[in-house]
């Protein structure tokens, strides 16, 4: 495979000596402030990050067990057109993937139609048979759904995976945005930028819509395993945002399949919980019986209709790599449109062609497991060694239904400070999307997360990356003397 060099996302094109004409600003603000002077305010927002304990836990680090992860000053920016195509694609995957996830654990249409191969659901793991025929208030699965996405043009954007459990990051969107607002707000009176405070008001109005009919007031809460989890600054952070209280099992019964939250006034009736412990944890008379995180009789009360579980237990099966590669399918079956963003090249090693052709090109590849997240059990070809592309062939002659491999994509980059001064970078991002009764909002930002390593296409924190604050521009957006968007959301009704 030819070598493809990096687009830059502020200076286009590999070569060019000047930035993107609608980004001048940005490259005016880049020469102009001195290197000094950008470690100092960078400094500063991670000594503030440090101190509210926007921390997460390296697993397996022998170093630290908890960390911020590394920000870096130097924004991202969407133009305001490219953020329109970005977010109909949007719209359009997660209406698939709730159309999805409502058909499987329902009527099985996708399946008698044979889009999908039966096995590839039923022998999945992610797929939860306890929850078949249990169909969510509003018949709404995917809530908040994380999408990640990889630019490699200035108009290819893909789609790197689905995350439809419980997506984290958007606290670092929230407070990357504040540190830039404090930190450079001569960047916000020369470009327009969508505002993203408001992402908690909105995501308490959607779990507040999906709430079980006939409730009037409903009482939302935030459910986190514990302080001891990785994210759970992220737990505490949304729920004191959204004025609700955060709980752990032990603050949680179940009486008659309804949901009690113990209080010092007694028992409150619970409606809505944001769940942040995985499908395996949430009920251990229905899942795993060893389980001291989750609620006994939860599920029972969610089949009965009395709370509504925000993301529904079941929803891995969208997450799942495998499941990934038929994306293009399942949107043109549930959609009866072509997908508005386009998968990367998928080869599913389940299947005897696509594994001898990734035998015959690990070098060239990326190889992931199907199930696997944060960066682990991931093998980058061309960086990896021949020990590791050689244990990497052994497990998938051995298991190869446990992988599917892409192509090693030439990652957009942007300029991100070093130890030697402003280097490129490569990016992904993960915008965030809520689904409620009332339609599918796409958040106007996200979670730019990059590779801070030189070459490095592993932009993962647990892996040593880092994330950007992300602009997305309003009307163009290069204005000069504007301040920061105080509107919200890119909106449709028609969910």
């Amino acid at each position: 495979m030819g070598k493809r060099h990096a687009f830059d996302e502020i200076m286009g094109q590999s070569g060019n000596a000047t930035p993107r004409p609608e980004l001048a600003a940005l490259g005016r603000w880049i020469d102009e402030t001195p290197d000094g002077e950008l470690r100092r305010r960078q400094q500063s927002a991670e000594a503030t990050f440090r101190q509210l304990g926007i921390t997460f836990a390296v697993y397996g680090d022998s170093d630290a067990s908890e960390r911020i992860i590394p920000f870096d000053i130097v924004p991202r920016i969407f133009l305001a057109d490219e953020w329109a195509r970005l977010s109909e694609g949007l719209i359009q995957r997660v209406e698939a993937i709730n159309a999805f996830l409502d058909d499987i654990y329902g009527a099985r249409k996708i399946l008698d139609a044979g889009v999908l191969p039966p096995d590839l659901i039923f022998g999945n793991p992610q797929f939860r048979p306890e929850i078949a025929g249990i169909r969510p208030p509003h018949g709404i699965w995917a809530h908040i759904c994380g999408i990640d996405l990889v630019r490699t043009g200035p108009d290819e954007f893909f789609v790197l995976e689905d995350n439809a459990r419980t997506p984290s990051g958007v606290s670092y969107m929230l407070e990357n945005r504040e540190a830039m607002l404090r930190l450079c707000p001569e960047l916000f009176r020369e470009f327009r930028v969508a505002a993203v405070d408001s992402y908690p008001d909105r995501l308490l109005e959607t779990m507040k819509s999906v709430a079980p009919n006939g409730v009037v007031a409903p009482v939302c809460v935030v459910l986190t395993p514990g302080h001891y989890n990785s994210a759970y600054y992220e737990h505490s952070f949304l729920a004191d945002s959204m004025g609700i209280e955060l709980v752990e099992a032990a603050d949680l019964l179940v009486d008659d399949d309804v949901v009690w939250m113990r209080t010092i006034a007694g028992r409150v009736k619970v409606d809505v919980i944001y769940r942040r412990i995985d499908d395996d944890y949430l009920d251990p008379l229905v899942f795993n019986p060893n389980s001291m995180l989750g609620v006994p009789g939860l599920i029972s009360a969610y089949a009965a209709g009395n709370v509504a579980l925000i993301n529904a237990p079941g929803n891995g099966i969208a997450d799942d790599k495998a499941i990934y590669s038929y994306m293009p399918e399942i949107v043109k079956f549930y959609s009866g449109a072509e997908p508005r963003l386009p998968n990367v090249e998928t080869w599913r090693c389940r299947e005897p062609q696509a594994l001898k052709y990734v035998l015959d090109h690990l070098e060239d590849l990326v190889v992931k497991l199907v199930d696997g997240s944060g960066g682990y059990g991931m093998l980058v070809g061309p960086t990896a060694t021949r020990q590791e592309i050689a244990d990497f062939r052994a497990a998938l002659i051995a298991e190869p239904h446990r992988y599917i491999a892409q192509p090693t994509l030439a990652l957009s980059t942007v300029p991100t400070l070093s130890d030697t001064g402003l280097s490129p970078r490569h990016v992904d991002f993960r915008p965030f999307v809520l689904m409620g009764s009332k339609g599918v909002q796409v958040v106007p930002g996200g979670l730019t997360r990059v590779a801070l390593k030189e070459g490095s296409l592993v932009v993962n924190s647990s892996q040593g990356g880092g994330t950007k604050d992300s602009f997305v521009l309003i009307d163009g957006g290069n204005v000069q003397g504007q301040t920061q968007s105080q509107g919200g959301m890119t909106q449709s009704q028609g969910a």
